[in-house]
């Protein structure tokens, strides 16, 4: 079995003699890796850490299927202290397990800095990534070393479809649906196990509930690793990227009457900062919007280029469930340019017009 695959282990050095200034003070980019259960996350990870691709990769595995042979051999190394200890792999990436959010694992890993360029946090089946990738803004001593570079979720072509659209009680959120809403990377996996038309119902379910995020195809997981690294998802260097893709975007439809959908609109004009705040902050925190129905408009995931009064530089909005952050790019504004704002918003509920009405009557100058 592939997933049971075993990569080769060699005794780690904790000294890290060998690490260089610049290795040591840069930031180090993490990507969250989620997606449902069988989705193919495990068989990605074991990938990445067996293959051959020159990148030197920390990756903390957070699920373990029963008496895998990485587990027992992990298990073995560390004295059953799965969080403890990190494996040097032959590839030259490092390994660990951890039966938590991965924090502690983490800010063990930072203590050998200099032998790693990038993270990799696997979240388990079912677990919001939002509220891992949060961790990440919140904690300002972890945020010193480390920075959130994108969520990465991974699509089961097969049986996704089944998974995206399985309607949940009332009040209950969809998880797979969840996981692709809050998502920067869609890999849909296992495409060879399914029709051309089966696909192309997975890439349009996948579309509506997410209009902005890339999608890749794929079998049995293999993927060019630098479409996984480097994303700057959440950063001002997103910016450029950002830009393109709202020029084309367009609200999407839901793929059910109470599914998660992507709707954007945009506002010409300049627009004040306090007042950008008191539009996030009732949308995200007093929750006050509501559509035609009467439903709480639930946002999981907001994007956005903004122009605020007096920044010469576009300003990038981000917001994942309850936290948000504003960024200045390294966009500016050509003189002359016609100054607009561009949001994009993921979510259950979603009245595009009684957003962009709330919007106009709180921020514009």
């Amino acid at each position: 079995m592939e997933d049971e695959d075993c990569p080769d282990l060699v005794p780690i050095d904790a000294g890290g003699e060998g690490e260089t200034e610049s290795s040591c003070s840069r930031k180090i980019p993490v990507t969250i890796i989620t997606g449902y259960l069988g989705a193919g996350k495990t068989t990605l990870l074991n990938y990445i850490l067996t293959e051959q691709h020159d990148k030197r990769i920390a990756v903390i595995l957070n699920e373990f299927g029963e008496g895998s042979a990485l587990e027992k051999s992990l298990a073995i190394s560390q004295r059953g202290e799965l969080y403890e200890e990190w494996l040097e792999l032959r590839n030259g990436c490092l390994c660990c397990s951890v039966k938590d959010s991965g924090v502690k694992a983490i800010e063990n890993l930072m203590q050998r800095r200099g032998k790693f360029d990038y993270i990799l946090l696997e979240t388990t089946g079912l677990a919001d990534p939002g509220a891992v990738a949060s961790m990440f803004w919140v904690d300002s001593e972890l945020g010193s070393d480390i920075y959130l570079d994108g969520i990465v979720s991974v699509v089961d072509a097969k049986h996704g479809l089944q998974h995206l659209t399985e309607e949940k009680p009332e009040g209950l959120v969809n998880e797979a649906s969840r996981q692709v809403a809050l998502a920067d990377l869609i890999i849909i996996n296992k495409t060879d196990l399914v029709s051309e038309e089966e696909l192309n119902k997975v890439r349009m379910c996948v579309r509506s509930i997410n209009g902005l995020g890339k999608i890749l195809e794929t079998q049995r997981s293999r993927v060019d690793l630098s479409n996984v690294l480097d994303l700057h998802a959440f950063d001002s260097l997103s910016g450029i990227s950002l830009q393109k893709k709202l020029e084309h975007l367009k609200t999407a439809h839901a793929h059910l009457d109470k599914g998660i959908i992507t709707v954007t609109f945009e506002v010409p004009g300049n627009i004040k900062e306090e007042n950008l705040n008191l539009f996030i902050q009732d949308l995200l925190w007093e929750k006050n919007m509501k559509d035609k129905t009467g439903h709480t408009m639930d946002i999981i995931r907001l994007k956005g280029l903004v122009s605020i009064q007096g920044k010469s530089h576009q300003v990038i909005v981000q917001g994942v469930h309850e936290l948000y952050d504003l960024e200045e790019t390294a966009v500016p504004w050509e003189e002359g340019e016609k100054r607009t704002n561009r949001l994009v918003l993921i979510g259950r509920n979603l009245d595009k017009e009684a957003i962009k009405e709330v919007f106009i009557a709180t921020v514009m100058v």
